[in-house]
């Protein structure tokens, strides 16, 4: 799974990047384009920077003429032109078992998360438990959240006879220009499916469909290789993450 996505435990808060689904770890990397972990990174730890294959400062600089003298001005939207794509919901699976049962899987970025759903899930991999007050407060305030669940339909049954939160992965943003991913994790059950990949490539394609081309996350070392896979890159033209602890 990602960085601490439903494989070992990592230190970090709604982590940055969490296990993913094959059966990897997270380190804490700061990667461009994102990263979990629950809550701060330990200082122990040492973390790498990575981001997607765009060039980091020619982004922040977008605003700006080659000459960097003359600010390239747009018209100012109202917020009516400011369209945002609809959630997505769609199934990424369907399999029929043997006695008929049909269980699928469900991908979302609607952000629909029980908190004591979240919670099991995050004990499932192994991550410390935290307030579940400062968890809802993180969800409530985050950009965007992607979810997993597991559906399945009994035989000639037409309703939903069980529904479970199998993976997640949330991402922050400043809703113009960056954005960064936290807490990936996949139900250790489920890995090795290619679910956790899934779901940060669709958080992906989601934040660029919003048009933010700056995606960062934490990556713990054992699951670097994988984020490289998706696009990440780690220390882009030298860029260090930098971190600030508490001295007491």
């Amino acid at each position: 799974m990602l960085a601490n996505n439903g494989v070992a435990p990592s230190s970090a808060s709604l982590y940055p990047v969490i296990s993913f689904d094959c059966q990897c770890q997270l380190s804490n990397h700061l990667l461009f384009p994102s990263s979990l972990n629950w809550g701060f990174v330990k200082a122990t730890k040492k973390l790498k920077v990575s981001r997607l294959r765009v060039n980091f400062w020619e982004s922040l600089r977008s605003g700006f003429l080659k000459n960097n003298t003359t600010q390239v001005i747009e018209n100012p939207t109202t917020l009516e032109e400011e369209e945002e794509p609809m959630p997505e919901e769609f199934v990424l699976i369907e399999k029929t078992q043997p006695d008929g049962e049909i269980e699928q899987i469900i991908f979302s970025s609607g952000g629909d998360v029980d908190i004591y759903d979240l919670e099991a899930l995050c004990d499932k991999v192994g991550w410390p438990r935290r307030p579940l007050s400062k968890l809802a407060a993180a969800l409530k305030n985050s950009y965007m959240v992607a979810t997993l669940h597991s559906v399945r339909k009994a035989p000639g049954s037409e309703g939903i006879d069980e529904k479970k939160l199998i993976g997640m992965a949330r991402a922050t943003s400043d809703h113009a220009f960056n954005a960064t991913i936290w807490d990936v994790l996949v139900d250790p059950s489920y890995q090795g499916q290619g679910l956790g990949k899934a779901l940060v490539e669709k958080l992906v394609r989601a934040l660029l469909q919003r048009d933010i081309g700056n995606i960062t996350l934490f990556a713990d070392s054992q699951v670097v290789d994988f984020y490289r896979n998706l696009g990440f890159q780690a220390d882009p033209e030298g860029i260090k993450g930098m971190f600030w602890y508490p001295r007491y």
